[in-house]
């Protein structure tokens, strides 16, 4: 009976062994489908987001690289030249721009001329805008500049002082109409006030490079 009772025991106790050694082996089975599963979900998301921010940077990298394009083909700049009559005004000009000049002054006292990159859209329409205007009118100096007096005191222009060819004269910038945001300078050139405007935000880079450059007889 002892002996029996021994054995049961021990059979007994090989079992339960037997069962914790399957419920601790399939533990680690699970254990190590769970993280096998942890990992590959990280690492679909960690390869996501290398994905995401390796095409953002070629995206960035071509961008920038259009730019730079774009900026070394306005080089070498053109030279813009007005009549003598009017001052001789001349400024450096992207060469992939193009002039379009509406009145020469040939047939009243007043100057315009239209610059755009590429070609330059229809004139006439007091919307229409135009990387740069140029105007040159037999008006005073103060009165022109005075057209303007309103609109500064609105809070729509901010006036400023500007200089060009050893000549102090003003800068306006802001929104000139419900159309056109941008700016003009302008300076008196004898009985005579030239002003030059961009009639939008996005050339005021460029706008910025050609009013250095302005000179004229004064």
């Amino acid at each position: 009976m002892t002996t029996h009772s021994s054995e049961r025991g021990a059979i007994n106790g090989a079992v339960i062994s037997i069962v914790l050694m399957g419920v601790a082996l399939l533990a680690v089975v699970v254990l190590s489908v769970w993280l096998y599963m942890q990992y590959s979900e990280q690492k679909t998301n960690v390869d996501g987001k290398i994905s995401a921010a390796v095409a953002t940077a070629k995206r960035d990298q071509a961008s920038a690289d259009e730019k730079k394009f774009a900026e070394r083909e306005k080089e070498p700049n053109r030279q813009f030249t007005g009549p003598d009559d009017f001052g001789r005004l001349t400024f450096d000009y992207p060469k992939t721009w193009s002039v379009y000049v509406e009145d020469d002054g040939s047939q009243d006292d007043s100057y315009t001329a239209y610059l755009n990159p590429v070609s330059v859209p229809p004139v006439g329409s007091d919307s229409q805008r135009f990387a740069l205007r140029v105007q040159i009118q037999t008006e005073n100096y103060n009165s022109v500049v005075g057209e303007y007096d309103s609109q500064v005191q609105d809070g729509d222009l901010k006036s400023s002082s500007t200089s060009a060819n050893g000549q102090t004269g003003t800068r306006l910038d802001g929104k000139f109409s419900d159309d056109i945001r941008g700016a003009v300078v302008m300076y008196k050139l004898r009985d005579k006030t030239i002003s030059i405007f961009t009639d939008a935000n996005t050339f005021l880079p460029d706008y910025n490079k050609i009013i250095k450059t302005i000179k004229f007889n004064s």
